[in-house]
């Protein structure tokens, strides 16, 4: 069964040149770039199909193929074309796409998928919110402590909820994230859903699923690729694993919070939020930030070095979300120095400003950025296991 257009397929042909896939025009279907391929399956190889079907404009298609997404732009693809294709940024131009066009609500989708233009309104709109809520609420002002802790060596020079209530992160956060997994589900949905209605699938979806998310969370498929590996791997693992850390130690951060009431009493936790600098929550965020911090850099480096085809094409999409997740762990790091280094607290509100801010605005950027493409890979090599009864 074919699998239903999001949009009429010359908007989607003017899409795809207009954000790079105009080489796919070079291609003589040679199928250079499928043979050298280490991780496209032998019965549906890849991206030498996803090329031709975007010659022939056939984008709806392309929309529900889980190809691109099982492609982890090793580029020794592009690297061995001998017409220059480049099918690597081929198959990055194909995920930023379907990112877009299935995005819920579509409006959210154009605006992040226009983040040339758009990226002024993306980054500073969540930080004016911040400064707009704060003045509303507690007049930008430092108040005292609601734990009773005093500031010290091992605690900080002073207290962050001092400046920001707790509630305010709660109310704002948990609206977030919310928001996001309601896009995500009604994307997701749809994605499936076209997958689904191009290829059959059998076999478990709970094992399919935790399958491929053992896959994801050791990168096995990156050590399958051959020369793109070291370019890639290692950055995203670290920053991966940095984001899981940093989740789980806000987690931890709650739970000392709220530890005396009914719902961690039990646990007879003997530290108070905050918790001092030598205590494991605090390493574990620590390690987190230096997870984040090297995978961060080593992607941003990555990027800098122009004409390289094993790094490929860097557009707007991929530079606004580096740029963003290098925002999150700078102003995330400057935030903790500045705490136990100088007792300024107005300084410190600031930095944490931009810190809420930026944070927010990759939390709710995430269903419509790269961010998106964890979500949408998972499903894919969770299609994938599916329907080849791996």
């Amino acid at each position: 069964m074919a699998s239903i257009p999001i949009v009429q397929p010359s908007d989607l042909r003017h899409e795809f040149f207009e954000r790079g896939g105009e080489n796919a025009a070079r291609c003589y279907q040679c199928a250079t770039c499928s043979s050298v391929c280490e991780l496209a399956p032998a019965d549906s190889p890849f991206p030498r199909r996803q090329v031709l079907l975007a010659q022939w404009g056939l984008f709806d298609q392309l929309m529900g193929d889980p190809a691109p997404w099982l492609c982890h732009q090793c580029n020794d693809c592009s690297v061995r074309c001998p017409r220059d294709v480049a099918p690597g940024d081929i198959m990055a131009v194909l995920r930023a796409m379907v990112v877009e066009k299935l995005a819920f609500p579509s409006s959210l989708g154009r605006l992040v998928g226009n983040v040339r233009k758009t990226w002024p309104l993306l980054v500073f709109g969540p930080i004016l919110f911040w400064v707009v809520l704060l003045g509303i609420t507690t007049g930008l002002q430092m108040h005292e402590a609601h734990h009773g802790l005093v500031p010290s060596a091992q605690m900080g020079q002073f207290f962050y909820d001092q400046l920001v209530p707790h509630y305010l992160i709660y109310s704002v956060y948990f609206a977030a994230v919310g928001w996001v997994c309601l896009a995500l589900f009604v994307s997701g949905t749809k994605f499936w859903k076209m997958m689904g209605d191009a290829q059959q699938r059998t076999g478990s979806f709970i094992g399919s699923l935790l399958g491929a998310v053992l896959d994801i969370g050791t990168h096995k498929k990156f050590s399958t690729c051959d020369r793109g590996v070291p370019k890639r791997r290692w950055g995203h693992f670290l920053l991966m694993w940095g984001f899981v850390g940093a989740a789980i130690t806000s987690g931890f951060a709650v739970v000392y919070l709220y530890r005396d009431t009914v719902f961690f009493s039990w646990l007879n936790l003997q530290h108070a939020y905050p918790v001092p600098i030598t205590h494991w929550v605090k390493w574990l965020g620590n390690i987190s930030a230096v997870l984040l911090v090297v995978g961060g850099v080593l992607l941003f480096v990555n990027r800098l070095t122009r004409g390289d085809k094993l790094v490929g094409q860097t557009t707007a999409f991929d530079r606004f979300f580096l740029w963003l997740v290098l925002a999150v762990i700078g102003t995330g790091v400057l935030t903790e120095i500045i705490r136990y280094t100088v007792d300024a607290p107005m300084l410190g509100l600031g930095v944490y400003i931009v810190h809420l801010g930026v944070v927010l605005s990759l939390f709710l950027t995430l269903p419509y950025s790269k961010f998106a493409h964890i979500f949408y890979r998972t499903l894919a090599m969770t299609h994938e296991r599916m329907t080849s009864g791996t």
